[in-house]
């Protein structure tokens, strides 16, 4: 009995052992897999990350997660947002982008990452690069319209990493940006463009995370930050929520509303290079091509030679400025100078066409008064005029009227005979009186007398009168040659044409500078 006691004894004894040593051995185990904060104010920074970052205690692929405290609802987390722009490089017209270095900072709140309750003598803020932010948890933020982007750095990419004893991580990130920018080309050169920056959540919808600008300085620019062919005017920034569905499939396969920051900058073009190298150098073209209106009308070669010369250095000069543009349907601002231009520089080239054409007429052109109505009319329509036209038919009648009044003076005078006598030898009806008037008619190129008589005769010059009545109605008419007609509207060319052209250029920069 004494043995099965003393056996029973030690084989409790042993079994206690047993267990208190598995015990130990499985409390070993745990603390390997989850090892402890303790004495975490003596640990080094990486194994201070290290032990927090532990999967037993946190999850990178899980967000933070906040709870309502009255109503323990599960809120977004809320992810703040600053940019600070030091290079802005001058916008590609042709391919619709502009290039941008920044320094993106995202900062939010993650309370797993807080060490200030077991390690309350630190107070230094743990900083990292790269290998840090690879161990946290990281919204997904992108550029809605960016072209292609990329981290900057030389031999590892430049991200700073910050996390405070509160939990609060920062992320600085250095970045370039190829960014689509739609432009407005309307007023080229004199247009200003606005070009938006867009970023937005790329995995958590607005349930799950929020987007906001930094409340102090949320943009900033750099000071010493030059642009060669514009001018940084205002900028301002917006929050707003964009809509993911099946037909607007920006966000991958996710639908729901997407929170999402933009800031736009406006930009204003610089038009002194415009003003040197354009507008000045197309006005002195256009003020050459009037030099031909002071060269003689019948100076073929030299006013031909100026007149294209002229066109194609305008040509040549419009051409050069409109490669960089894209090509838009709508008309630009410096295509209405263009059309401007080349109207001025062609009007000279038919005018000399025109003062040509009339210059090498044979026949004068008689005018009733020397004005620009009757000059034009008359080179226009070329006629004969109205003292050729009435002078030919007076003339007919009139050599008609002779014919006819020299038969009656040699029937008159077969007549009589030389005494004055009737021939008895001649029977006619028609009754005679010895002193017939013989009617007198004068030609009006010769003035000759169609037919005589004696002096004791009456005569009645039937023509002379009527002639004196024409004169007192007609006209006075102004006879010019072909060459004096050209010269004056070359003279009057010298004066239309600067004038014209000065109206244009105000009308253009009214309309530039005021609409």
């Amino acid at each position: 009995m004494k043995r099965q006691l003393i056996k029973l004894l030690l084989i409790t004894f042993i079994c206690g052992n047993v267990q208190t040593t598995f015990g130990a051995a499985n409390d070993s185990n745990v603390d390997e897999n989850c090892p402890t904060l303790a004495n975490a104010d003596s640990l080094q920074y990486t194994e201070l990350i290290q032990r927090m970052t532990h999967v037993c205690r946190y999850d990178r692929l899980e967000r933070p997660i906040e709870y309502d405290q009255i109503t323990s609802k599960r809120l977004p987390i809320v992810v703040k947002l600053r940019i600070y722009v030091y290079l802005l490089q001058n916008l590609n017209s042709d391919l619709l982008q502009f290039k941008m270095h920044a320094l993106l900072q995202l900062s939010f709140q993650d309370k797993r990452l807080a060490y200030k309750e077991f390690a309350p003598e630190r107070h230094e803020t743990i900083l990292g690069q790269k290998h840090l932010s690879e161990r946290l948890w990281l919204p997904h933020i992108f550029f809605a319209n960016e072209r292609e982007s990329s981290i900057l750095g030389t031999d590892e990419k430049d991200v700073l990493t910050s996390i405070s004893r509160d939990g609060n991580v920062i992320i600085s990130t250095r970045i370039q940006a190829s960014l689509y920018c739609w432009m407005n080309f309307k007023k080229f050169p004199f247009d200003q463009q606005y070009c938006s920056t867009v970023l937005e959540s790329w995995m958590y919808n607005t349930s799950d995370l929020l987007l906001e600008w930094e409340d102090r300085a949320p943009i900033s620019f750099d000071p010493d930050m030059r642009l060669t062919e514009y001018n940084l005017g205002q900028y301002w920034h917006n929050t707003s929520v964009v809509l993911s569905d099946e037909v607007n499939m920006r966000h991958g396969a996710f639908q729901g509303n997407y929170s999402s920051l933009s800031y736009t900058v406006n930009l204003q073009r610089e038009i002194g290079f415009y003003l040197l190298d354009y507008y000045l150098p197309s006005m002195m073209i256009v003020a050459i091509s009037w030099v031909s209106f002071w060269l003689q009308a019948d100076a073929s070669p030299p006013r031909i030679m100026l007149g294209t010369s002229t066109m194609l250095s305008f040509i040549t000069l419009s051409s050069s400025q409109s490669k960089t543009l894209p090509k838009v349907s709508y008309i630009k601002v410096s295509e209405v100078w263009f059309i401007g231009c080349t109207f001025f520089i062609f009007g000279s080239l038919v005018e000399f066409a025109f003062v040509n054409t009339i210059w090498r007429r044979k026949e004068n052109i008689e005018l009733k008064k020397v004005n620009s109505k009757y000059i034009i009319k008359s080179t226009l329509t070329p006629r004969p005029s109205r003292r050729q036209l009435g002078g030919s038919l007076s003339n007919e009648s009139r050599a008609r009227s002779c014919s006819s009044l020299d038969n009656i003076v040699s029937s008159t005078e077969s007549v009589r005979n030389g005494n004055g006598t009737v021939n008895p030898g001649f029977n006619n009806y028609l009754t005679v009186h010895p002193n017939l008037p013989i009617i007198r008619t004068e030609c009006a190129d010769t003035l000759s007398v169609c037919s005589a008589r004696s002096t004791n005769d009456h005569i009645v010059d039937i023509d002379k009168d009527k002639e004196k009545e024409k004169e007192k109605d007609a006209p006075t008419f102004t006879t010019m040659t072909p060459q004096e007609i050209a010269m004056w509207i070359d003279r009057r060319s010298r004066l239309l044409f600067p004038g014209m052209f000065l109206a244009f250029n105000a009308l253009y920069w009214i309309f530039v500078y005021c609409f």
